[in-house]
C-alpha cells in the first residue's frame, strides 16, 4: 500500500512519467502503468489454483473419509493428524500441513462447522435456577490450596450464592443445595445442570437421565425437577457460566487468605450479598438485582419443615481395633460394634457411623489422608478389661479431660494400683457424666483424699441416695428453754472410771 501510494503521488502530484518513476522506485514498468490506470490504492496478491501434487493423488480417498465421519458425533471423528497417519500408511509420501489445509477447505466448503448463534432465553419468576462447580485458588490456614465453589444463580432474578468446599463429592452437592435454598428462603420449579458425574448416573438419548439416587431423594424431598443439559452444550446454563468468570474476576482477582473454611464462606455469602445490593440487572437496567429478588421471591415454592438429612451413604466393617476405613481416612467406633459391618453417613462436614439404626460413632470429617482419628471414650469398654493400656494406649495420648480428672491421674500415677483406680472412676463417667465426675474429682482434691473409693462414694452419695426432705416447724414440739453446756471434762471422767451421772 506504501508503493502505490507513492507512485501515484509522483505521478499526479509531482507530474513524473512512467519512465521515471520506474528509474526511482525499481517498479517494473507494466507494474507502475497497471497502478495507474487501475485507481486502485490496495492490491492483493490471491493464489487461484494452489498445487497438491502429492496429496491429489488422495484427494478422493480423504474426502470419503471426512465425509464419513461427519455422520458421527463430534467425539467420534477422526482429527487431522489421525488421518494423516492412515494415508501414511496407505502410501501418501506428502505431510501433514497439506492434510491439515485440505480438510480445513473441506469443512468449509460443506459448511460442516456449525454456525455459533444462539437464541436469547427468558425465564418467568421462580421457573429456574442453575448449578456449576468453579476453581479457585485460596489460602486457608497459612497453606495454598484449590477449593471447589458451588454455584447457584436464578434465571429470572440473577441472584447469585457461593459455598466453598475442599471436594466436589455427593454429600457436598446436596449440602450445597440445602445451603442455597436457606439463603434464597425458597426454590424454583427446576434445577438445570451438566452431566456432572457426581448428579447424573447414566446419560441416555436426548434428554433423558438417570440420576443419581440420593440426588433424587433431594429433589422428591424439595419437590424441583432436576434437567441435564445436551453433553457439551455449556450455552444451555449460560448464566452461570458467565457467573463463574464474573466470581474469578470480581472475588478472587487476588490471592484471598482465610482462617479456614467457614471463615472463606462467611466472605462469599457477604460477597454475594453486596453483588445483589449493588448491581443491575442485565435485561432490567432500571432495577438492581436485589428489587427484582423481591418480587421473584413471592414465586418460590415453599420449603419443608426441616432441611434435608444430605448424607451419602456407605458400608465398612469394624476391625479389632476398633477402626473403620472411609475416604482414605481411618475413624474409631464404639467397641459394641467391633468385627461387625456399619453404616457410614457421610455429610460435608462430618460423619455418623450407624450400626442397627444406633449411632456407634460421630466424627468431624478430616479431609486429609491417611489419617486415624480417635475418640477415647469408644474404647473405655476395653480400657476395663485392660487398664494397663492406660500408659501408651494411642487413643489416650492426647485426651482433653478436665483439669480436676487430669490431676486425679496425676497423683494416682505414683500407686501400683493407680491405672484401675483411675480407670475405674472413668468408667462411671457413662452413669454420672463427665461434669459430675470431675466435681467429685474436685471435692476429693480439696478434702486431699484421693482414690477412686472415695471419689465413687461422693458420686454415690450426691446422686444415688435419696436426699432427707427439709424438716418443717411444728408449733406443738416442745422448746428447749435450757441449752446444754459443752464440757469436755466429764467425758474424761467417764473414761478414768469416775461419776456416771449427766447432771
Amino acid at each position: 500500500m506504501e508503493t502505490i501510494r507513492k507512485v501515484r503521488k509522483a505521478h499526479f502530484v509531482d507530474g513524473k512519467g512512467i519512465r521515471q518513476i520506474v528509474r526511482e522506485f525499481h517498479i517494473a514498468r507494466n507494474t507502475v502503468r497497471e497502478i495507474l490506470r487501475s485507481g486502485k490504492t490496495d492490491q492483493k496478491y490471491e493464489r487461484s489454483n494452489r498445487p497438491r501434487p502429492k496429496i491429489g493423488l488422495f484427494a478422493e480417498r480423504l474426502s470419503g473419509m471426512l465425509q464419513e465421519d461427519s455422520a458421527k458425533p463430534v467425539r467420534h471423528r477422526r482429527s487431522a493428524q489421525i488421518l494423516f497417519e492412515q494415508l501414511q500408511r496407505e502410501g501418501y509420501e506428502g505431510g501433514y500441513d497439506a492434510v491439515r489445509r485440505y480438510v480445513g477447505a473441506w469443512k468449509r466448503s460443506t459448511d460442516a462447522v456449525a454456525p455459533k448463534a444462539f437464541i436469547p432465553l427468558e425465564y418467568d419468576p421462580g421457573d429456574a435456577f442453575q448449578f456449576d462447580w468453579s476453581y479457585e485458588k485460596v489460602e486457608l490456614g497459612g497453606v495454598p490450596m484449590e477449593v471447589k465453589i458451588a454455584q447457584f444463580r436464578l434465571c429470572h432474578s440473577r441472584k447469585p450464592y457461593c459455598v466453598a468446599y475442599t471436594r466436589e463429592s455427593l454429600e457436598m452437592v446436596l449440602d450445597a443445595h440445602v445451603r442455597a435454598f436457606e439463603y434464597y428462603g425458597g426454590l424454583c420449579k427446576r434445577g438445570i445442570y451438566d452431566n456432572l458425574k457426581t448428579v447424573v448416573s447414566k446419560v441416555l438419548m436426548g434428554k433423558d437421565r438417570v440420576f443419581n439416587r440420593r440426588f433424587q431423594n433431594l429433589a422428591s424431598y424439595y419437590l424441583f425437577e432436576p434437567v441435564a443439559c445436551t453433553p457439551a452444550a455449556g450455552w444451555e446454563k449460560g448464566q452461570v457460566e458467565n457467573q463463574v468468570g464474573m466470581v474469578r474476576n470480581r472475588f478472587f482477582a487476588q490471592r484471598r487468605r482465610f482462617a479456614d473454611l467457614n471463615e472463606l464462606n462467611e466472605w462469599l455469602e457477604s460477597q454475594c450479598r453486596n453483588h445483589a445490593a449493588t448491581a443491575r440487572h442485565p435485561e432490567r437496567k432500571d432495577r438492581i438485582i436485589d428489587e427484582v429478588f423481591a418480587e421473584e421471591k413471592n414465586h418460590l415454592l415453599t420449603l419443608p419443615a426441616s432441611p434435608f438429612d444430605g448424607y451419602q451413604e456407605s458400608v465398612a466393617r469394624v476391625t479389632s481395633q476398633l477402626l473403620i476405613g472411609f475416604d482414605r481416612n481411618r475413624y474409631s467406633v464404639n467397641a459394641v460394634a467391633v468385627g461387625k459391618t456399619v453404616v457410614v453417613r457421610a455429610y460435608a462436614d462430618r460423619i455418623i457411623v450407624v450400626l442397627n439404626e444406633r449411632v456407634v460413632a460421630m466424627h468431624r470429617r478430616h479431609l486429609g489422608r491417611d489419617k486415624v482419628i480417635y475418640d477415647p471414650w469408644h474404647y473405655l469398654a476395653v480400657l476395663e478389661q485392660k487398664p494397663g493400656a492406660l500408659r501408651n494406649g494411642a487413643p489416650f495420648k492426647r485426651w482433653d479431660l478436665p483439669a480436676s480428672i487430669q490431676d486425679v491421674r496425676a497423683r494416682l500415677e505414683g500407686r501400683s494400683d493407680g491405672e484401675r483406680q483411675f480407670v475405674s472412676i472413668l468408667s462411671v463417667v457413662r452413669r454420672y457424666s463427665l461434669d459430675a465426675v470431675a466435681d467429685a474429682c474436685s471435692q476429693a482434691l480439696s478434702d486431699k483424699t484421693i482414690s477412686a473409693d472415695v471419689i465413687l462414694a461422693i458420686l454415690s452419695r450426691k446422686h444415688d441416695e435419696p436426699q432427707p426432705d427439709p424438716v418443717s416447724k411444728t408449733a406443738n414440739l416442745p422448746q428447749l428453754t435450757l441449752f446444754p453446756i459443752v464440757d469436755c471434762h466429764r467425758y474424761d471422767l467417764l473414761l478414768s472410771g469416775g461419776a456416771r451421772g449427766t447432771a
